[in-house]
C-alpha cells in the first residue's frame, strides 16, 4: 500500500482526495460538497463538530502487514478506504456492482448524486457510524449529526440522499472542513479529484464484510473467506484488507491509497 492523504493533481501538487463516479461537466461550477483530505483529523474533528462522540475518533492504517496492524486500535468498528478507481463501472464484477436487495443486510445505507458531488468523504463516515450500534448509540441527538439520523431513518437510500442534499447547515460544516489539511482546496473541477471514499462494515449478524458506496446500486455483500468467519464472525480490519488486496491484484484501483479505521479515541 502506498499511503495517500492526497490525489496527484496534474501539475504535480497534492490536493484533498474524493470524487468517484459522479459525473461533472462544468469545470468551473463550485462544488456544492468540495473533497476531504484523506487524514484521520481532519475527519475526526469533522465528524466532533456535527456530534461524533469524543469517544470515538479516526486512525490511519500504514500498512498491511501484522506488525503494523498490530498498533491498530482495536475493536475496529469500520473502515474508510480512498482509493483512485482505474476501471469503469462497466467493467466491475457482477458480485461488485451492489444491489438493491442486499439493503436490509445493514442497518444504514444512502444513495450519492451528482448534486452530492464530492461528498463521498462524509457519506463513508455516515455509512461507518451509523452501522455500529456502539457509535451510534453515543451519538448526541440534538447534533447535526443525530438530527440527521433522526430525520432519515425510516427514508429510502435515495431519499436519504436527497435530505443530505437540502441540509445547508451540514453542507455549511463540510465545506468548512473541506478547506483544512495539509494538502491545496479544491473547490471546482472534477477532473482534478482522482479518489473516491468508500466504507467497510459488518452486516448485521457479524457474519459478512459489507462494502458501502453510495454511487453504486446498492450494498457490496462479500463471501467469507473461512469456515470460521462464517462459525465466529469476521475480523473487520482483515477482511477489508483482504478485500482491498483483491482490487489491486485484479487492478482495479490504484496502489496509491489509503485506509482509516474508526476506533475508540485513544489516551
Amino acid at each position: 500500500m502506498t499511503p495517500a492523504n492526497a490525489y496527484d493533481q496534474q501539475d504535480g501538487s497534492s490536493a484533498a482526495a474524493a470524487g468517484g463516479d459522479i459525473p461533472y461537466d462544468d469545470k468551473d461550477k463550485k462544488f456544492a460538497w468540495p473533497p476531504l483530505e484523506s487524514n484521520p483529523e481532519v475527519f475526526s474533528d469533522y465528524l466532533h463538530s456535527i456530534g461524533l462522540s469524543p469517544s470515538y475518533s479516526f486512525g490511519e492504517i500504514f500498512g498491511f502487514d501484522e506488525d503494523l496492524l498490530a498498533f491498530v486500535p482495536q475493536p475496529v468498528l469500520g473502515v474508510i478506504v480512498c482509493h483512485e478507481r482505474l476501471i469503469p463501472k462497466s467493467q466491475y464484477r457482477p458480485q461488485d456492482v451492489g444491489s438493491v436487495d442486499n439493503y436490509n443486510t445493514v442497518s444504514y445505507y444512502m444513495h450519492q448524486s451528482k448534486t452530492l458531488d464530492n461528498a463521498c468523504g462524509i457519506v463513508a463516515c455516515l455509512h461507518a457510524i451509523f452501522n455500529s450500534p456502539m457509535v451510534n448509540a453515543d451519538i448526541d441527538p440534538n447534533s447535526i449529526l443525530g438530527r440527521f439520523r433522526t430525520g432519515t431513518e425510516g427514508l429510502t437510500p435515495t431519499e436519504r440522499c436527497t435530505s443530505l442534499e437540502l441540509n445547508e447547515e451540514f453542507r455549511t460544516v463540510h465545506a468548512t472542513h473541506a478547506s483544512r489539511g495539509q494538502s491545496q482546496a479544491i473547490t471546482s473541477d472534477q477532473s482534478l479529484v482522482k479518489c473516491h471514499y468508500v466504507a467497510y462494515v459488518l452486516d448485521k449478524s457479524g457474519k459478512y464484510l459489507v462494502e458501502l458506496d453510495g454511487t453504486k446500486a446498492g450494498p457490496v455483500v462479500i463471501e467469507v473467506n473461512s469456515t470460521a468467519e462464517a462459525n465466529e464472525g469476521v475480523d473487520l480490519l482483515r477482511a477489508s484488507i483482504r478485500e482491498i488486496q483483491g482490487k489491486l491484484e485484479r487492478k482495479e484501483i490504484s496502489d496509491s491509497l489509503s485506509m482509516m479505521t474508526l476506533n475508540l479515541t485513544q489516551e
